[in-house]
Parts: C-alpha cells; sequence; structure tokens
C-alpha cells in the first residue's frame, strides 16, 4: 500500500484528506463495527472480508495493484457476538443519542438535565436524563416540568443497539451506509 494513504502515519499532503470509515458487516449482513479503510483493505486482501459497497472514484493503489475504497464490507465467515450489557448513562452518550439538540427548545444541546431533578427523587436514568442548553437548564434549575408547565419534545429512553452491539455511538454516519444501518434499527 502506497505510504501516503496511511491513515496512521498523518497526511504528507495537507490537501488530502484521511481515508474514511467503513461499515463492516456480519456474514449475515448485520453491522458489526465501523473501521479504519486501512483495516478494511487488509481484511479483503487477507481472504476474510468482500467489499459489497465501493465508494466512487476513490482508490489506493500499489506497485502491483488498484483497490477500489469500500464504504461497506461484509465479513465471509459469520462471527458469533458476545452478549453486551447496557450502556451505562454518560454526558456524551446522551447529547449523542438527543444529536445534541435542547429536548426543552430544540437549540443546541450542551449539557445535561435531570427531567425529575435528582434533589426530587429522580434518578441517573435513560429515562431521566436529556441533553439541554445552557439556558433551558438555567431557567428549570431543580423544578419539575409541571411547575414550569413545559413539555419535552422527545421521550427519553435507552439508545438503540444493533445486534452487533454500539453502533449508535457512532457520531456522524456514512450516507452511504443508510440501508444497512435502517434494517439493523428494524
Amino acid at each position: 500500500m502506497d505510504p501516503g494513504c496511511d491513515p496512521t502515519r498523518g497526511n504528507p499532503d495537507p490537501g488530502t484528506s484521511p481515508l474514511p470509515r467503513v461499515l463492516l458487516l456480519n456474514a449475515t449482513h448485520e453491522p458489526l463495527a465501523v473501521v479504519t479503510s486501512k483495516r478494511a483493505l487488509v481484511l479483503i486482501l487477507a481472504g476474510k472480508a468482500v467489499s459489497i459497497f465501493d465508494r466512487d472514484g476513490s482508490a489506493v493503489h500499489s506497485a502491483r495493484l488498484v483497490i477500489q475504497l469500500p464504504a461497506v464490507v461484509r465479513l465471509n465467515r459469520y462471527v458469533r457476538v458476545p452478549y453486551r450489557a447496557p450502556s451505562s448513562v454518560t454526558r456524551a452518550g446522551i447529547l449523542r443519542r438527543d444529536k445534541k439538540a435542547c429536548a426543552y427548545c430544540g437549540g443546541k444541546g450542551e449539557t445535561v438535565d435531570h427531567v425529575i431533578p435528582r434533589s426530587r427523587g429522580g434518578k441517573h436514568t435513560w429515562e431521566n436524563c436529556v441533553a439541554c442548553c445552557s439556558r433551558c437548564n438555567t431557567r428549570k434549575a431543580d423544578r419539575t416540568l409541571d411547575e414550569l408547565g413545559w413539555h419535552l419534545r422527545i421521550t427519553p429512553r435507552p439508545p438503540q443497539h444493533t445486534p452487533g452491539g454500539h453502533l449508535w455511538l457512532v457520531d456522524e454516519a456514512d450516507p452511504l451506509w443508510e440501508p444497512w444501518l435502517a434494517g439493523a434499527a428494524a
């Protein structure tokens, strides 16, 4: 592989962007993970995976080979995924789940609010925590929604997982992955 295309070595040419990420599917077409382009190419060259959707016009060149950069690869053999315990509640997870939008006004959510304040017996759970803008968080303080006459724009619940694990943690899913991610969410 051309050293100029190695994403682990930085970019020798400031005009080029790093290689894109690739969706890795199990043999049953269930999403497993998001991997680097380099890892996807290694799996393809080792005969462990096949590209099922290539990126248009993007290729990696070696001395004897030109390979189209994949957007989605599928493993040739089924990989059993062990049971994963539910994710713990984190600030980053709540902001990601709510797409960084305030659950009260729809503005930019940069903080986390407990719908039922902890001072009033509210728990630190996925169902009680929402993304919130600083303004709404300050105005709400330790009051309940009924006291303010407010309502939630969303219903807080634990994040949805695919059969393969924690793909909801991917901040920016590539639009090319939509057919596989939509099928997994159903």
